[in-house]
């Protein structure tokens, strides 16, 4: 669908959206400053506080998250009436797409007809399920379709569709040239809207967890309880979502000119209202958010100040208090528990590990058949440019959505059983729970990756013959394989907040109840898998999060070689040095 040559609001309802926008800021920015407080108490807390040895384990991979370019031809349902019309598309690295009449005109630099960041869309591949879509968007009597021309645009069946649509932005229709090409740009546009999705929940800053903390409290306080997928995005496009899910009510209720036709044609033309106010609302946010980029860099600075010298006495009253606080809840909330929560635990539970450990499975299949691939092809081929490619395209793997897939798909086929948890817990954040299972099979699978590349590239001597090289590329094989068990658990990593009475209060009903969940945990992993402990926040308020960095690690370098711990001599002329350097 094209855009309206103009917006269907007036400068009158723009300026009425900036001042909502203005409002809803001047509400959550104080609770933003407080939890940038709570982050960075945490932070200091973790880096002073006692940190866990560290054995040989996987190389933190150095190459960011990111897709992998896609461009070309598709059509594009745009324009006024919309038409069907020939364009050329591109996918950027960043999550981004673009779409140009002419691919020259992509060649030559110029101006796309028209782009958009892939937060928040859903991408469908279902012309009837789309139309079921639009349906349910202005719902209306069965005369208003019969009275649609027979021959609309949307009855007419579209070869291999690529619909991505919205809840508060146009839909874009767009159809590919065969089910191959269809399948590819599927994967391709998937990949963006998860890494556009994942920003602040990938972010270690404290600024992002303070914000993400921020949300969910600002939110609580107008009445929101629970967990749903308005997080997914940057800042400014999560704040701009929330205020969209409040300003959706009156715009139903209202029934403005635009919304004229019938059927689907009202529909678009709410998509179209949808769009025009998510277009004001998120630059309004945006602005306001970069207004307070000084003064959240010069609060930062200032905290990090005055909390590091004086950490252990504000750990200390914090304590305190905790404990009065637990004391004041603990018979009431231990019959909650008992009564609602422990007959549940087991189920979630399940439901959660199920989640993860499909896609850590194919991943290990997927990531074993990669690296038996380069053992053979040494055998069988070791010519150095060829094998300079086998390499190349090894390293790539993390970033291909083809290769990808099988992991990735494991964790889209958790959603039915994730949808198992909305009637009893009223549960809506399927979609970031599939994205974090997915973003942590990629961060996987580029850690191992640069975990082999660089054992292998530190094993291989001038002395081993194509036989023996493939023997060593085997145990390193072995060994990165063994390895990835221990992150398992790493997703269910819990916070909390800190600094302020609310927080301290929550931390101490979170920390009886992450006393069960750490039980069933270790029932369904096994009590000798300590990697998955969720200790309760009352007693150590900021269990680690992440492994703890080696120095060593830091530096590409590993305690103990693989295999017989022979000296290690510079490549062989067979295997140029740095081949198996990602």
């Amino acid at each position: 669908m094209g855009g309206r040559p103009s917006s269907p609001l007036n400068k009158q309802q723009q300026q009425c959206l900036r001042g909502q926008v203005d409002a809803q800021l001047r509400n959550f920015l104080p609770c933003y400053r407080g939890q940038l407080a709570a982050s960075v108490l945490r932070q200091v807390s973790q880096e002073l506080g006692p940190q866990e040895p560290a054995g040989c384990q996987l190389l933190r991979s150095k190459k960011l998250p990111r897709v992998r370019e896609h461009r070309g031809p598709l059509t594009q349902l745009r324009g006024h009436p919309p038409r069907w019309q020939p364009v050329f598309c591109v996918l950027r690295g960043d999550g981004r797409l673009e779409w140009f009449s002419h691919e020259e005109e992509y060649e030559s630099g110029a101006r796309p007809l028209g782009s958009t960041v892939l937060t928040g869309y859903a991408l469908l591949t279902s012309q009837r399920e789309y139309l079921r879509l639009l349906h349910a968007l202005c719902p209306g009597s069965s005369e208003d379709h019969a009275q649609e021309d027979p021959d609309s645009l949307l009855e007419v069946p579209v070869s291999s569709p690529l619909f991505l649509q919205h809840p508060f932005r146009q839909h874009l229709c767009f159809s590919a040239t065969t089910r191959e090409a269809q399948r590819a740009w599927r994967l391709a546009l998937q990949g963006g809207i998860r890494l556009r999705g994942t920003v602040l929940q990938r972010s270690q800053a404290p600024a992002a967890r303070a914000f993400l903390d921020a949300v969910r409290l600002y939110r609580q306080h107008r009445g929101h309880f629970g967990d749903d997928d308005v997080t997914l995005g940057s800042d400014a496009e999560v704040l701009a979502a929330v205020l969209m899910r409040e300003l959706l009510p009156a715009l139903r209720a209202q029934t403005p000119p635009s919304l004229r036709g019938a059927g689907r044609a009202r529909a678009w033309a709410w998509t179209e209202l949808l769009d025009a106010v998510h277009t004001v609302v998120l630059a309004r946010v945006s602005a306001g958010l970069r207004a307070f980029q000084p003064e959240k860099d010069e609060l930062l600075a200032s905290l990090e100040r005055t909390i590091r010298p004086d950490v252990d006495h504000t750990l200390q009253l914090r304590a305190g208090l905790a404990g009065r606080l637990r004391t004041d809840v603990q018979g009431l909330l231990e019959s909650c528990l008992r009564q609602e929560v422990d007959a549940q635990l087991p189920r979630v539970t399940r439901t959660l590990l199920s989640t993860v450990e499909a896609a850590i499975e194919a991943l290990r299949t997927l990531l074993a058949q990669g690296m038996d691939r380069l053992c053979r092809h040494l055998r069988q081929n070791p010519s150095g440019a060829r094998l300079r490619r086998e390499v190349y395209s090894f390293a790539e793997m993390p970033w291909d959505p083809e290769r990808m897939h099988t992991c990735y798909r494991e964790a889209e086929r958790a959603r039915g059983r994730l949808g198992q948890l909305v009637a009893p817990f009223g549960f809506l954040g399927m979609q970031g729970l599939v994205f974090g299972a997915q973003d942590l099979a990629q961060q996987l699978m580029a850690d191992a990756v640069a975990t082999f590349l660089q054992l292998a590239d530190q094993c291989l001597t001038t002395a081993l013959d194509c036989d023996q090289a493939a023997q060593q590329l085997e145990k390193v094989r072995g060994r990165v394989l063994k390895e990835l068990p221990e992150f398992e658990g790493d997703v269910l990593a819990v916070g909390s907040q800190a600094l302020t009475i609310e927080g301290i209060y929550e931390d101490v009903i979170r920390g009886v109840l992450l006393q069960r969940i750490n039980r069933e945990l270790r029932k369904a992993l096994g009590a000798s898998d300590t990697s998955c402990t969720l200790a309760g926040c009352s007693e150590a308020p900021w269990e680690e999060e992440e492994e703890e960095t080696d120095p060593q690690r830091e530096r590409g370098a590993c305690p103990t070689q693989p295999g017989s711990g022979a000296e290690v001599q510079p490549l062989c002329p067979l295997l140029p040095s740095g081949t198996f350097r990602s």
